[in-house]
């Protein structure tokens, strides 16, 4: 596809969402136009399911549950499909930023998409969220001043599942990975765990995006005979990956598999018999409490289904967005980012929420393990809760990150 069927693809998506650009709006002052959210997101690939469409719905409730209007005028809510291409994530961000007026750019499904689209975010000094992107340089070498990083990441996810499974003797690893930065930060991270904790890693194989034959990387994986075969991939390719694991019977010959990022709707997928004690971790569960439980009704009853954390994240990033815009009583990059590092996040998402300099917003992250098909007692009852692991404990200090814009003590 050449980029400009891409770009009319992209904004044919736009179109449905009934959001289009008034080439008056860009005379107009700043103060009188309408607030601007903008989602890039995947809507037919690999990673749809964990965000796409259900994110347009959870950023959605949020505007509708803040009241609907900033500035005295209906906020205005923007979607359109990357197609998994830098490029073209680049070339609307730019567009949006500069000719049609989007004050914010939330979501971006791949690590490589977010950071195409955080230079244009850079250029023109607008905030970007990213929230189903993974890889830790985000908040890492490759920060951004005006990017928050909202969801999870590799490194955090590392350090709970991949540390917990160290501890239960899962220490010899070899890695199916995802061929790009995203699935290289997840074999990268949770390696240096098993390193720290005395394990070794014996290989790995890497995949191209949204594989559907996993047969070769398997056959390796078994030969391997490391004990822990782990996933550095996600979505689709993760499903996939689990599906052909149990046809040539990794799991059965004495090996685990350990999903290093996995989500509810993986696991719904793929039913409780083929995921029943999977140590896997999440932001989110529907299932924790009553306020957890409040917005996956509301989710339920336009989608049909449990919100993923991802979506679940959109929600609460677009929330907080919204909230800090009315703190600041203005629009201005700069003062809204620091009103979003100033309140504390508590919404459905979490409840011990706050923004780093450096973009990473720290909360907590629960250890999960799927049940037996026989300890599920209703609809989406996937989990037990293992632990509640403080955000600290979680992400990556910020000193050790070497973003550059975090000033040095």
């Amino acid at each position: 596809m050449t980029a400009h069927r891409a770009l009319a693809a992209t904004f044919a998506v736009s179109m449905l969402f009934g959001i289009t650009a008034n080439a008056q709006q860009t005379a107009q002052p700043a103060d009188s136009r309408p607030l601007k959210i903008g989602m890039l997101g995947d809507f037919g690939s690999v990673y749809a399911d964990i965000g796409g469409q259900g994110n347009v719905e959870a950023a959605k409730i949020a505007i509708e549950e803040f009241g609907g209007q900033m500035f005295g005028k209906p906020i205005e809510f923007v979607a359109a499909d990357v197609l998994m291409k830098p490029d073209v994530a680049s070339t609307l961000a730019r567009k949006w930023y500069e000719t049609e007026n989007v004050d914010v750019i939330i979501d971006l499904p791949t690590s490589a998409t977010a950071l195409a689209a955080m230079e244009m975010s850079k250029q023109y000094e607008k905030i970007m969220i990213i929230v189903d992107a993974a890889s830790s340089d985000i908040t890492g070498k490759a920060c951004s001043p005006y990017t928050a990083h909202w969801t999870y990441d590799t490194y955090g996810n590392a350090h709970t599942v991949g540390s917990a499974i160290v501890k239960q003797g899962g220490d010899s690893w070899f890695f199916i990975t995802a061929d790009y930065l995203f699935g290289h930060s997840i074999e990268r991270d949770t390696g240096d765990v098993i390193r720290a904790a005395g394990g070794k890693v014996i290989g790995s194989a890497r995949h191209p995006l949204n594989s559907s034959d996993f047969s070769s990387y398997l056959l390796q994986a078994q030969a391997s005979k490391a004990k822990i075969v782990g996933l550095a991939n996600a979505g689709g390719d993760t499903i996939n990956a689990i599906k052909q694991a149990a046809e040539f019977g990794i799991v059965a010959g004495g090996q685990k598999l350990a999903g290093i990022v996995m989500f509810i709707s993986d696991i719904h997928s793929l039913g409780l018999k083929m995921t029943q004690g999977l140590i896997i971790t999440e932001a989110y569960y529907w299932d924790i409490n009553d306020r957890t439980r409040a917005f996956a009704k509301k989710f339920f009853a336009k989608t049909n289904k449990m919100p993923t954390m991802n979506q679940a994240a959109m929600y609460s990033s677009t929330l907080h967005y919204l909230k800090a815009v009315k703190a600041a009583g203005t629009r201005d990059t700069k003062t809204v980012l620091a009103k979003m590092r100033e309140l504390p996040v508590r919404d459905a998402f979490t409840d011990n929420g706050y923004l780093r300099e450096d973009g990473r917003m720290v909360h907590s992250m629960f250890l999960l393990e799927v049940k037996k098909p026989e300890e599920s007692k209703y609809p989406w009852d996937y989990y037990k809760v293992l632990a509640e692991v403080p955000g600290d404990q979680v992400f990556r200090p910020m000193k050790d990150g070497n973003c550059p814009y975090v000033k040095k003590d």
